[in-house]
């Protein structure tokens, strides 16, 4: 196997390992699998050559997990200068601000924004990291960020559509947060 069909293998991984995450109405388990997800995807964007992507691959799953433990404003803005700084120093092409950008936008919905919100967010952002990933050729990347792009969005419309039956999809999360102010 070459080298590089040893990255590709790595982004198929993540792949593998992504796919299924948006299904999750629980914000925690949710961020969990989000952070597995992008650590094994940054290692697949370093592979590939593609430092930009991977510095805020990282940089996300890093994030993600300190997302669980605090919503502090201060630590938001830390993450989102960290993933400016390293991913604006490593990007050799404009296309390679599109994720970074993404990754800017989806810190502060992470930190600021929960359930429905938090989605539609994550799928905008989504749109620059598809493009990205079919830019640079990465198979895994593409296939899994495509999945997200229809997932989340079949999700957004999903749970909006029983938001106006009345039914709350996202009661066990603030379950969770009731229990967890207790």
């Amino acid at each position: 196997m070459t080298f590089y069909w040893f990255a590709q293998s790595i982004g198929v991984l993540a792949f593998l390992v992504g796919i299924t995450m948006f299904f999750n109405r629980d914000d925690r388990r949710f961020k969990k699998q989000l952070s597995a997800y992008t650590a094994i995807i940054g290692i697949h964007f370093f592979l590939m050559g593609a430092n930009a992507a991977g510095s805020s691959a990282v940089l996300n799953s890093l994030r993600t997990l300190v997302s669980l433990r605090t919503r502090s404003q201060m630590v938001m803005v830390i993450f989102i200068v960290l993933t400016l700084v390293l991913g604006l120093g490593n990007a050799k092409h404009w296309m390679e601000v599109l994720p970074i950008i993404g990754t800017a936008v989806s810190t502060w919905a992470l930190f600021r924004t929960s359930g429905l919100t938090t989605r539609c967010v994550m799928w905008c952002s989504t749109c620059g990291w598809v493009a990205h990933n079919i830019w640079l050729g990465s198979i895994g990347g593409s296939l899994i960020e495509g999945s997200f792009l229809f997932m989340n969005g079949f999700n957004i419309i999903r749970f909006r559509r029983l938001q106006l039956r009345g039914i709350d999809p996202f009661k066990v999360e603030k379950e969770v947060k009731k229990e967890e102010a207790a």
